[in-house]
């Protein structure tokens, strides 16, 4: 069983907006991080977004190219990624990812993360 799904990728104007879902195959609960990271071919998968077991504001942490502009949450079986005022340069393949520790140890690190999707495509035309 796929432990994540991604979907809600397309295509889209520069200045629009996407929401990206990510469906758990588990409750988003047992897993104490979950992020998103994208990837341009020949370019290191780059974390955007991460966000505690517990869902709150407080236990997000935010890459410095999308504060301000994406969102991350959940609720019990979906991770979500609000992508607003989007630009070309934001066009990658997006990934959710998972990990279940001991302790919870924030991070956008993908070398940390146990548990991948298969990716949702974002082009961002000009």
């Amino acid at each position: 069983q796929v432990p994540l799904v991604e979907s809600g990728g397309g295509s889209v104007q520069a200045g629009g907006s996407l929401r990206l879902s990510c469906r758990t195959s588990d409750y988003t609960y047992r897993y104490t991080s979950m992020a998103w990271f994208r990837q341009v071919p020949g370019k290191e998968r780059e974390g955007l977004a991460t966000i505690g077991r517990d869902g709150s504001e407080g236990s997000t942490i935010y890459a410095d190219s999308v504060k301000g502009r994406f969102t991350i949450s959940k609720d019990n079986v979906y991770l979500y990624l609000q992508m607003n005022s989007l630009k070309p340069e934001d066009t990658a393949i997006y990934y959710c990812a998972a990990k279940k520790e001991s302790e919870w140890r924030p991070s956008l690190d993908p070398r940390t993360y146990k548990f991948w999707g298969q990716g949702t495509q974002v082009t961002v035309s000009s």
